[in-house]
């Protein structure tokens, strides 16, 4: 049996050195390239000239000289996922995980398809650049103003899902029209006054409508919510867009009825208690 043989792909010289001019240099001084695509590598530049340790396995991560290399993978992961299901389009939104020293955040304007874990940012709480070679999210100010306010907040995700924007868009936000709102740690879910993307007033507005909530919605912007990791806060965001899509079906017929603060109270001290349920971080 003939052994099939592998598609060939023509590049002429011209297109190659524009394309590998500086890998080529790099391999000719001895040093091994591995190429990557989403964090993994899919190819490699050995050079014959190399004396060191061979690079790691093809399908396996390139860990190596970047800091807390498993946090990075789970924001990308979460940000492709929320886009993947609908909870987010194209490079809107944003995220942050707590680490040592201060906080992983998104670079700004970047397609989470093609981000690589040495692309996420590290920055203070202050929002002053600790490592990294690209610019922080633009909503950097309310990301490092909740950090510092909220010290049980492991992360943070900001999306701009269809429907908690549809409301966030009238200036509503989601009262106890269901027992779940509790998911957002309050008898309600706040909407934020609109202010201009990426400002200090935008981060006060947002820090006020999330005292003692872990999720409030932005006027005419989108919504934010807390979690004790990366993976808390995505499902917490889900939980805030599916109200958000009930409560717009509900206006649509009518005003609904609404959980009296006794009603809330009792829901809430459940969620205290049962497992997998966050209580209000402070």
């Amino acid at each position: 049996m003939m052994k099939q043989s592998r598609p060939v792909l023509s590049v002429n010289a011209t297109a190659a050195n524009q394309r590998f001019s500086r890998l080529l240099a790099e391999s000719e001084q001895g040093q091994d390239i591995v190429i990557t695509r989403r964090g993994r590598p899919v190819a490699r530049l050995q050079s014959i000239h190399a004396e060191a340790e061979p690079a790691p396995p093809l399908g396996t991560p390139v860990a190596g000289g970047v800091p807390d290399f498993e946090k990075r993978m789970d924001i990308i992961e979460a940000c492709r996922k929320m886009n993947a299901i609908g909870l987010n389009q194209g490079t809107s939104g944003n995220a942050s995980v707590r680490v040592e020293g201060g906080m992983l955040i998104t670079p700004s304007g970047m397609d989470y398809d093609t981000m690589v874990p040495a692309d996420i940012v590290k920055i203070g709480i202050s929002g002053r650049l600790l490592h990294g070679h690209r610019r922080p999210s633009s909503e950097w100010h309310f990301h490092c103003r909740v950090m510092e306010a909220r010290p049980r907040a492991g992360a943070i995700l900001h999306t701009h899902s269809i429907n908690a924007t549809a409301l966030a868009c009238l200036g509503r936000g989601i009262p106890s029209f269901h027992y779940m709102v509790a998911v957002a740690g309050g008898r309600d879910i706040r909407c934020a006054p609109y202010a201009t993307f990426g400002t200090e007033e935008l981060a006060g507005a947002v820090l006020e409508a999330l005292d003692g909530r872990l999720a409030c919605l932005m006027a005419n912007h989108g919504m934010l919510v807390l979690g004790r990791d990366i993976e808390d806060a995505f499902k917490r965001a889900v939980e805030v867009e599916t109200l958000a899509a009930q409560y717009l079906k509900a206006l649509a017929v009518g005003e609904p009825n609404l959980l009296s603060d006794a009603e809330m109270d009792v829901v809430l001290e459940k969620f205290r208690t049962y497992s997998g349920w966050a209580e209000p971080a402070r």
